[in-house]
């Protein structure tokens, strides 16, 4: 029998349940504080774009180590409401402001941002058409900063190959995809590996419970059922194939 894609999902289910966390992918505060490290200049005029944003987990540690004003953007508006809800909470609604919008159709103007965020989430678009596209909205000399799964070796088991292909078919390795960046317009700063605490500690280890939930609210519905196996077979992949493939931060300079 063929294995699941994570393609095959129905997009609301998916929502849900990762709208009950606070991340929705690997990453860590730690990890964003270290890429905000290579943007130098941010001003309390500064614009900063945060594309795919989830619940803004990521969204609330930029607003907190960063000057200037957020504009976060997500698909599901059941994710946005949480992240308004959170920037209330931390007294960050001056500063952070989450909209309703999809990655491939921004409505921004050119030139409008110093920087363009992205964890997690431009591989929903593509990796080259979303830093294609995206450019345009930077200001010259801006910078954008993301996260993409990625290879760590030029060859890797068949198993996990065939897994991460079907979920990201524009996965490449590292020098591959900075020489996509370069490709597209940017200048590329620096480039970091997500470390595996970024994995389990903010992302599989905090779905074990959601899962148990999950499966307990849907009981008996076999396409529940059947994205929990896929988030578990996911996790057993990691711990399998771990030093063939992970996140990496990419972040690279508007030229």
């Amino acid at each position: 029998m063929e294995e699941a894609t994570i393609h095959e999902f129905d997009f609301a289910l998916i929502n849900e349940y990762f709208s009950g966390l606070e991340r929705q992918g690997p990453g860590s505060p730690e990890a964003t504080i270290r890429a905000l490290s290579f943007i130098p200049n941010l001003s309390d005029e500064s614009k900063i774009a945060d594309l795919g944003c989830g619940t803004g987990g990521q969204t609330m540690v930029l607003a907190k180590n960063t000057p200037g004003t957020i504009t976060a953007l997500d698909l599901f508006p059941g994710s946005i409401d949480k992240l308004n809800i959170n920037a209330e909470k931390f007294g960050l609604q001056n500063r952070v402001k989450g909209i309703v919008g999809s990655m491939d159709h921004l409505p921004f103007q050119n030139d409008e941002f110093d920087l363009i965020w992205s964890e997690g989430a431009i591989a929903n678009i593509g990796f080259e058409k979303g830093l294609n596209y995206w450019k345009r909205f930077l200001k010259k000399g801006g910078f954008l900063s993301v996260t993409y799964e990625s290879w760590f070796t030029d060859e890797r088991p068949a198993e996990i190959e065939k897994f991460w292909v079907d979920a990201v078919p524009e996965i490449g390795t590292i020098g591959h995809n900075i020489s996509i960046m370069q490709k597209t317009g940017y200048v590329p700063v620096a480039a970091f590996t997500l470390p595996e605490n970024c994995w389990l500690d903010t992302y599989f280890i905090p779905q074990k419970v959601r899962q148990e939930e999950f499966l307990k609210k849907y009981a008996g519905n076999k396409t529940a059922e059947s994205f929990i196996a896929y988030l578990r077979h996911e996790a057993e992949l990691y711990s399998k194939y771990k030093q063939y493939y992970g996140y990496v931060f990419y972040i690279g300079k508007r030229i």
